[in-house]
């Protein structure tokens, strides 16, 4: 049943019915954005909170470590004066600085002895000084440490000598305060002299952890580079390693490992009782070290939620007052309107059953509203029928159709238009998602065709490369297409890119060709790891650089196949028409499986041939391994023989050692060994007897010198040689009868000089 509705009614019908509709419409559309820049701009706002709070961290800590810097630099520049002079000096200074330092529980320096005493020679040993607080009171120290060795952690640091950062203790001292140390490397043209340092208290990073609080239930946290809990609201976790207590948390978001490499991150977890919390990550960079801390915030997502639906409810509420309001005021205006159209009402009678005249011309003999609204009607009346045939047009499907506009207020005619333009960019999208699923389509049959060829023919390279390359040339609609495949040669270990395959103009081809790394398109497509494409090829270039012969197409694509880094081989496609740019992609693409499963061919292959090998092998090891057991048993005879000459050899040497002065020397006739009974008769360390040269400390005439020269030559050359020698030992002279045996090894080189002496002065 139709409802017959006044023009008061239907003015208030359609104006506010439609007003209702584009106002929800809008309404939808600007609080779903609202919705989710309010909720984007919350965890912008919650990042930039944790960003501050890390810098703010960071000013602190390099502000003391600016002090240890500086101090570093300010003894480099006193360091040549004598060091009681210098600690008189410098000392003093440590007691104003700590006054100014409140969080700085201890100032110390450490000196490597070897750059206190030019007579120290150890590589260890350094004199420690520090300053310090106990109990309120400041205290001094000095000691001399690491006598013996380094301790591991001042090893390290002195190996790095750069600025530390040590993770963070609980120190006795302080009543179980948690603290850290910084340290600055004092260097002398780059080699390390010294170390400064500060005991830094955490405590007012766990006071400015526990304030850091963006949203109620929301809370902060600071990780050191190991994933120590530097500050935390709850103790249970405070001070322990995110490793120990949060292992399955730490892994499934990694987070030990983005810490350590210094990088901000994110992400939302979903804890134990179902609730969802953003975490957000910052580093906290420390001076120059490379061991970044990191400060997290963690909010629950329903607290960020909750701001965003307050604002969301907001402009729910100013939505629904402005709609009232818009209401009354097209209700009053109803009223002003439709007195007046009520004395037109015969004139538009047969208008509001339907009936459109072509000609519509509404005359009115007053000038006033009601002439006006009758020359309104009639412009209307126009308009409609013009926009009548302009919507018989596009439902007919001419959407190139135009209509024109009654003025710039012809809200009818814009929205009309905007219909026609949104039909027609809905018309061309739908063509573009049908070429995108085409593409799409063409795509993933193209992959499932090749799979299967890679799968029915991976045991034969020859064979998978002839339906390879066949198949791609007639599913790229290309000419001409090529495998290269990378061979080694395990003689000279040259390797080469030499073609298994070519299929040009329908029928395989049978070509002989091999390229090196970075020679012709091949070896640059395997060397550059990546697709060439040439355009617009000249007649005469594929004859030259192609791995192809002579064909002169007009798009050339080379592509690499890489598996695991490494460069199986390349495919060449040469076509008369370029190819598109999905068609570039599935050829990529696909080049990953073709060397997956060259790598797969390859590695059958050469596990055939060790199993071949392995079962000649097999029989050879059951041939001899009678021989073996025969040969061990000689063996063992041989080594029961050999261990019974060792004994009386050593009996030997061990009675020699006792009875006679014995020294080795080198090809060059410096001492390399000398045995205890030399070293007693001539009262000397063995540290200043090795490396002395065998002229050292002899009583020559000129005669002497010569006989002596000849007979080191004598032995160089092989031979045994006796001498007597004249030495001074502790102011006398004695008279030691040598004897210098050459030693040489299996391959009949001179390895050393043996000399066997004895003291025949009283003799």
């Amino acid at each position: 049943m139709r409802l017959k509705l006044t023009i008061r009614q239907k003015i208030l019908y359609y104006i506010l019915g439609s007003a209702f509709i584009i106002f929800s419409i809008v309404f939808y559309y600007m609080s779903s954005s609202s919705l989710r820049l309010s909720y984007e701009q919350s965890i912008k706002l919650t990042n930039s909170y944790t960003r501050q709070y890390a810098l703010n961290i960071e000013s602190w800590i390099n502000q003391e470590f600016a002090v240890t810097r500086t101090l570093a630099a300010a003894f480099m520049e006193y360091k040549q004066m004598p060091f009681d002079q210098w600690q008189k000096l410098i000392y003093p200074m440590y007691n104003r600085v700590i006054l100014t330092t409140p969080h700085i529980d201890a100032y110390w320096d450490s000196w490597e002895l070897s750059n206190l005493d030019s007579n120290w020679t150890l590589p260890h040993g350094r004199y420690f000084y520090i300053v310090y607080k106990e109990d309120g009171v400041y205290k001094t120290k000095a000691e001399m440490r690491s006598l013996t060795a380094d301790p591991p952690t001042y090893s390290s640091i002195k190996s790095a000598a750069k600025e530390i950062v040590i993770e963070p203790y609980t120190s006795e001292l302080q009543r179980g305060l948690m603290m850290t140390t910084l340290s600055s490397p004092l260097l002398e043209n780059g080699k390390f002299i010294g170390l400064i340092g500060a005991d830094l208290t955490l405590t007012r990073f766990q006071q400015l952890v526990n304030n850091i609080k963006p949203y109620p239930n929301s809370y902060a946290f600071l990780l050191s580079n190991k994933g120590v809990f530097i500050a935390h609201p709850d103790s249970a976790i405070f001070r322990k390693n995110i490793s120990e207590v949060l292992p399955e948390f730490n892994n499934q978001h990694n987070i030990l490992a983005q810490v350590q490499k210094g990088k901000a991150f994110s992400f939302i977890h979903q804890n134990n009782k179902g609730e969802r919390i953003y975490y957000t990550f910052e580093p906290v960079r420390i001076g120059n070290t490379q061991t970044p801390w990191s400060i997290g915030i963690a909010v629950p997502v329903t607290d960020i939620m909750a701001q965003v639906n307050r604002s969301y409810n907001t402009s729910l509420l100013i939505s629904l007052i402005g709609l009232l309001v818009i209401l009354f005021i097209v209700y009053l205006v109803t009223n002003n309107i439709t007195l007046p159209i009520k004395k037109i009402t015969q004139i538009l009678s047969e208008f509001a059953k339907g009936k459109l005249e072509s000609n519509v011309d509404i005359k009115a003999s007053s000038n006033d509203e009601i002439s006006q609204m009758a020359e309104a009607v009639s412009s209307s009346l126009t308009g409609v029928n013009s926009k009548t045939t302009f919507a018989r047009e596009i439902g007919a499907g001419n959407l190139n159709v135009n209509l024109a506009l009654l003025s710039d207020e012809d809200e009818l005619g814009k929205s009309l238009i905007e219909m026609r333009d949104n039909l027609r960019r809905a018309h061309d999208e739908e063509e573009k998602r049908k070429i995108e699923e085409e593409k799409k389509r063409w795509t993933n049959e193209g992959m499932a065709r090749f799979g299967e060829i890679l799968r029915q023919n991976n045991d034969n390279l020859s064979l998978l490369g002839q339906e390879l390359i066949k198949n791609l040339v007639w599913y790229l609609n290309a000419q001409v297409g090529g495998l290269f495949v990378l061979n080694e040669n395990k003689e000279t270990g040259d390797k080469t890119f030499d073609m298994v395959a070519m299929f040009a103009y329908d029928r395989n081809r049978v070509m002989q060709r091999s390229y090196h790394f970075a020679e012709g398109l091949i070896g640059a497509c395997a060397a550059e790891r990546d697709a060439i494409i040439l355009k617009e090829v000249p007649q005469d270039y594929i004859e030259i650089t192609s791995g192809l012969g002579g064909i002169n197409p007009n798009y050339i694509i080379v592509v690499p196949l890489i598996f695991e880094e490494e460069v199986m081989g390349v495919i060449e496609i040469a076509s008369l028409q370029e190819l598109k740019e999905h068609e570039v992609q599935f050829l990529k693409d696909i080049a990953k499986s073709i060397a997956s499963t060259l790598h797969t061919v390859k590695v059958n292959t050469l596990t055939a041939e060790l199993l071949m090998k392995s079962k000649e092998q097999a029989e050879m090891m059951a041939a001899q391994e009678e021989e073996m057991r025969q040969n061990l048993e000689e063996l063992q005879a041989t080594q029961e023989e050999a261990a019974r000459k060792t004994l009386e050899l050593e009996g030997l040497v061990n009675a020699l050692n006792a009875a006679a002065f014995v020294m080795e020397y080198d090809t060059k006739g410096y001492v390399i060994n000398i045995n205890d009974s030399y070293l007693n008769f001539l009262g000397a360390n063995r540290d200043d007897i090795i490396g002395l040269h065998h002229s050292e400390n002899l009583i020559l005439s000129d005669t002497e010198k010569a006989t002596y020269d000849k007979l080191w030559s004598d032995i160089l050359r092989g031979n045994i040689r006796k001498h007597k020698t004249r030495i001074r030992v502790n102011g006398q002279e004695h008279l030691l009868l040598e004897t210098y045996t050459p030693i040489f090894d299996h391959g009949g080189q001179l390895l050393k000089i043996l000399k066997i002496a004895m003291d025949i002065t009283n003799i």
